[in-house]
């Protein structure tokens, strides 16, 4: 007999309830029991990048980056969850995306949506506290350097991010 927990969690915006094995992953958890199957799972070890979410704990505002394909679900009871699928405003693309988008930066798209959701995280961490100009491609470096893409490279994505950032007010000093 498969041993099941209730899991509770708050996954963009909605509270969701679901029994599921205690081993679930979180990955698999969204794939299965909530049909959200924008979080891709590749190398399966957390080394791509290809599986980030954002996270945020019970009474914490700002979001963390969690791999979801390694990240036990049961381990985030009462989190909230963003998910790729939960950043655009209803048919509304989110300038994440928009920048993405307008930048040509993925072939097939794959490691796309872990890309996003590290944008994310990133202009999340720089509203809080801004980064200098000059130490853009660093800041980019550090937050997006581990991310994998097997297909299209990386130049349009850091031409995006930039353009993002540069022109999001608040996030770039001087």
């Amino acid at each position: 007999m498969m041993n099941t927990t209730p899991i509770e969690l708050n996954v963009n915006g909605n509270d969701v309830v679901h029994n599921a094995p205690a081993d679930i992953t979180l990955a698999d958890f969204l794939h299965e029991k909530l049909g959200l199957t924008g979080t891709k799972v590749s190398c399966a070890m957390g080394i791509c990048r290809a599986c980030t979410v954002a996270v945020s704990g019970p009474g914490q505002t700002g979001w963390q980056r969690a791999q979801a394909c390694l990240m036990p679900a049961v381990a985030l009871q009462n989190h909230r969850i963003l998910t790729v699928e939960g950043i655009a405003q209803g048919e509304q693309l989110s300038a994440e995306q928009i920048a993405l988008l307008r930048h040509f930066s993925f072939q097939c798209g794959y490691c796309a949506p872990g890309f996003l959701m590290g944008i994310v995280l990133l202009v999340d961490k720089l509203k809080a506290k801004p980064a200098h100009r000059h130490e853009l491609p660093k800041v980019i470096e550090e937050n997006l350097g581990q991310h994998i893409c097997r297909c299209s490279g990386y130049v349009k994505y850091h031409e995006a991010i930039t353009a993002l950032l540069l022109t999001t007010p608040g996030l770039v000093i001087g």
